[in-house]
């Protein structure tokens, strides 16, 4: 018992520790560069306790249940030797964690409503819901796609960086053709992709899968798996203007 609540408090502390260069910056552009009274301290006071709470039970729960649940699924795929049910276990575990991710809920209703605007596509409630569906369903779909790719990758032992070198000369290739009312949104969902949940999941996914084979180094394959997450949606959602604009 004293022991859990030693490491609870050391928890706490922690978190507050990472807290405190955001709160400094905040406190020397507020009182010393703008030289503004705070108004609502109490509400900003309680309203951090929480945001220190938060975040200290959600970094326990990683270390008490995410990494080690991708740890061990990953162990039992890698000594099942299935790699059809690993790899569908990669893209539902990517598709699954995307799209549900209210970051990207929110990109594509605002990506929808402005190709509207822009008339790149039929304006109207229903058109809009359509193809903000559309959009994050290719986006989830597109980061399933790219764990496939990131766990095939580390069963075969190929080097990462041609990988990534190969997908953005695509990025390139795509962004040239794609219209330019797409281009600011693709890139945009290569960074939404990454949320609280998929990040931890597709870590542990890919060091317990790199720790599990053998003749595997944890730390140069199993790495990596969150920037084949973010290059992929970027290729998809420029194919995906492509397709809605021919």
């Amino acid at each position: 018992m004293v022991a859990a609540i030693r490491g609870g408090f050391g928890l706490l502390a922690g978190t507050l520790r990472d807290l405190a260069p955001i709160l400094l910056v905040v406190a020397f552009f507020q009182l010393v560069v703008l030289r503004q009274p705070v108004d609502n301290l109490t509400d900003i006071a309680i309203g951090l306790v929480f945001v220190m709470l938060g975040l200290a039970i959600f970094i326990r729960g990683l270390e008490t249940a995410l990494f080690p649940f991708g740890e061990a699924v990953a162990n039992a795929f890698a000594h099942k030797g299935s790699v059809f049910w690993l790899l569908s276990f990669a893209f539902g575990l990517g598709f699954g964690t995307t799209v549900a991710e209210p970051a990207l809920i929110a990109v594509s209703e605002e990506a929808a409503a402005a190709l509207a605007g822009a008339g790149a596509i039929a304006p109207g409630e229903v058109s809009e819901e359509q193809h903000a569906d559309a959009l994050r369903y290719t986006v989830a779909a597109s980061v399933g796609s790219s764990l496939v790719l990131g766990v095939f990758r580390i069963l075969k032992g190929w080097p990462i960086h041609w990988i990534i070198i190969s997908g953005y000369v695509i990025v390139v290739m795509l962004t040239s053709v794609a219209p330019q009312e797409i281009t600011g949104i693709a890139f945009d969902s290569g960074g939404v992709t990454t949320s609280t949940i998929t990040v931890p999941l597709v870590t542990a996914l890919g060091v317990g899968l790199a720790t599990a084979i053998k003749g595997r180094n944890p730390m140069v394959d199993g790495f990596g798996l969150i920037a084949f997450a973010s290059l992929m949606p970027i290729i998809f959602v420029l194919v995906f203007g492509i397709v809605i604009s021919a």
